[in-house]
């Protein structure tokens, strides 16, 4: 493994160690049921003793708990949980755009949003969830070796070490292929490109029974718009420029727009059953994972 993919999971972890382990509820078990590890309160296979019950017609003879009913006079099977996997599907935006960082201090939106999805696999995974990447490059798998496979693929297509101008969009298209049906899916972006593209992504995976959340990463720079006199703004990767002598003067208009395609993920997110949320890079990453916590629980 990679010293760089090393990193990132030793940041990751050091957010999870803060929360507890993250249950996801699943709604639907179709096509997600397996052993997990933590039960349903409903009698089935697993390892967790749940309660002792009469013998009932139709009960094998090797059903019976022998130490349980010579207590009494009654005989009593042991019934364990039912216990399931949630399965969780994540997209990270590698788009250019999530390059910007405003402030040497901070963290690109990109890293951040890297951080935050390996901390959230982190608290699922060792939760007994299965977790994976949207689209067919990552399947959702359990276990300690797929926060490491997690780890080398957020860092596979790593925006800080690609050139500005080697074919990356400058805007991520959500990728919602190959969604498991009633899984849950947490997608980590800016959001600034084609809505439409967002639009079709939640939609498609609404259709599927697939909910969760989506959260906007942005630098404190693209929410405050703190620029005044002659300026250039030019995208990430090149393809778009606007040279302006007075920039204070399209504060106002881009602080609209921003506040109305913000308006336009929560519609959506409410029209589909996910849930929206922001984060800015000058706040903690605990914050962001704190709300993700507890923001994929009231998905299911």
């Amino acid at each position: 493994m990679s010293s760089a993919a090393l990193h990132l999971r030793s940041r990751a972890e050091a957010e999870a160690a803060r929360l507890p382990p993250l249950l996801a509820q699943a709604e639907h078990l179709a096509g997600t049921v397996l052993l997990g590890e933590h039960g349903r309160r409903r009698a089935g296979m697993g390892d967790d003793f749940w309660q002792y019950r009469p013998v009932m017609p139709g009960d094998s003879l090797r059903m019976i708990d022998w130490r349980r009913s010579a207590k009494s006079d009654a005989q009593f099977v042991r019934q364990r949980e039912w216990q399931v996997a949630q399965s969780v599907m994540m997209w990270v935006d590698t788009a250019s755009s999530m390059h910007f960082s405003g402030d040497a201090a901070l963290p690109s939106k990109a890293d951040r949003a890297r951080v935050l999805a390996m901390a959230l696999a982190i608290l699922l995974i060792r939760s007994g969830e299965r977790v994976g990447l949207t689209g067919t490059d990552l399947p959702p798998r359990r276990g300690e070796a797929q926060i490491l496979r997690l780890a080398e693929m957020f860092l596979r297509d790593d925006p800080a070490g690609a050139a500005l101008d080697d074919g990356t969009p400058d805007y991520g298209v959500p990728e919602a292929r190959a969604m498991l049906p009633h899984a849950r899916a947490v997608f980590l972006s800016d959001f600034m490109g084609d809505f439409e593209a967002v639009t079709a992504a939640l939609t498609k995976a609404a259709d599927r029974g697939v909910r969760g959340l989506c959260l906007q990463v942005l630098d404190p720079v693209e929410e405050a718009f703190p620029f005044k006199g002659r300026a250039i703004f030019e995208s990430m990767g090149g393809t778009l420029r606007h040279d302006t002598k007075k920039a204070d003067d399209l504060k106002t208009r881009y602080l609209e727009r921003l506040a109305e395609r913000r308006a336009q993920l929560k519609d959506l997110c409410r029209a589909t059953g996910w849930l929206f949320g922001h984060h800015s890079t000058s706040q903690s990453a605990q914050s962001a994972l704190l709300w993700a916590h507890r923001a994929l629980g009231q998905s299911a």
